[in-house]
């Protein structure tokens, strides 16, 4: 279904941000409920901590789940340029038809009336005149703005499909379709490399987003938080990291005519050459849109889909990640 010129990235990008799991809703629900916390009872808090908590856990584990529209820039290309609009003078037409054709009965001759009315039906030309000059003044600032629409969609369309990388760059900033990883704290850039692959690096920040504590209830309904065990940490991490790798990849290859992109995790690890804590790739990718196509994204665990592909990652259950190299595009390969 072919969308109107006015506003189609525009509606794409708002399609974007309204899209949300049942998790996302489930958390500004919980949010909503935050603001009656304190009048609650003790274990009316408890279990509410623990609902924030299990949303908390499926909203990191699900990242990967969510993704925008595919984008058929071809059909920017083929869509006819908006026609601008040309003054239509046909409701003063009517109004001088009126006039002209104006014959006074019995009752306004009777009454003297006859200029009266003649001077009306004039009132009435001007009026319907300045009614065609309002209408074409919105019809063209309506032009004016569905022309600008089309010109620069249009434009970046023809600069995807030839290949630009700063097209490419351009059109992941105009729709932003990670707004919600974002909001979890995790920030993303983005370059295009020699060979033309667009490249999206992720600083996770995973200490300050993944839980290090495990909230549950008690038989008697108070609220129970354990240390969680690192070995459970260090999985529920590496689930979060591939889940946003992969929402990433996902989305990149929707917004692109691209077959593959390549994307980088990064989080803060020990360099044992400099002793220092650095951020480091802990997980490198080169995803694949026709490998991405045949999984089930609701049904698969990510850290197990990154067998699917070409990457780089070095996890163990005790130690959690360990520094790798990034990832190089593999050769030959169409972009």
């Amino acid at each position: 279904m072919e969308m109107s010129w006015k506003g189609t990235l525009r509606s794409l990008e708002a399609s974007a941000r309204r899209s949300e799991r049942n998790s996302q809703r489930r958390q500004r629900e919980l949010q909503k409920r935050q603001a009656q916390y304190a009048k609650m009872e003790a274990l009316e808090q408890a279990a509410y901590e623990v609902d924030v908590y299990n949303n908390q856990v499926d909203v990191l584990l699900s990242v990967h789940k969510e993704c925008g529209e595919d984008i058929d820039w071809s059909s920017f290309i083929s869509r006819a340029e908006p026609v601008q609009p040309r003054l239509s003078n046909i409701a003063e037409i009517e109004a001088l038809t009126r006039e002209q054709t104006f014959a006074p009965g019995l009752f306004v001759r009777l009454f003297g009336l006859e200029n009266r009315q003649r001077k009306k039906l004039k009132a009435m030309v001007e009026l319907a005149r300045q009614a065609d000059n309002d209408r074409f003044t919105q019809e063209t600032q309506d032009w004016r703005t569905e022309h600008s629409d089309w010109q620069q969609e249009y434009s970046l369309a023809t600069r995807i499909i030839a290949g630009e990388a700063q097209a490419k760059l351009d059109a992941i900033e105009r729709l932003d379709p990670f707004s919600d990883i974002a909001h979890l704290g995790t920030s993303i850039k983005f370059s295009v490399g020699t060979s033309g692959v667009i490249e999206a690096t992720l600083n996770v920040h995973g200490s300050r987003v993944v839980p290090s504590e495990i909230k549950s209830l008690l038989q008697s309904g108070k609220l129970s938080t354990k240390q969680m065990p690192i070995s459970k940490y260090n999985e529920f991490l590496q689930d979060y990291v591939c889940s946003c790798v992969m929402r990433v990849g996902r989305e990149l290859l929707a917004l692109l005519p691209d077959d593959i992109v390549i994307v980088t995790a990064v989080d803060a690890l020990l360099n044992s050459t400099t002793g220092h804590v650095e951020d480091l790739p802990v997980l490198s990718v080169v995803f694949s849109g026709q490998t991405l196509s045949r999984l089930n994204v609701e049904a698969v665990d990510p850290s197990e889909a990154m067998k699917n592909f070409t990457h780089n990652m070095v996890f163990k259950k005790a130690s959690g990640f360990a520094p790798v190299q990034r990832v190089e595009p593999p050769s030959p390969h169409r972009v």
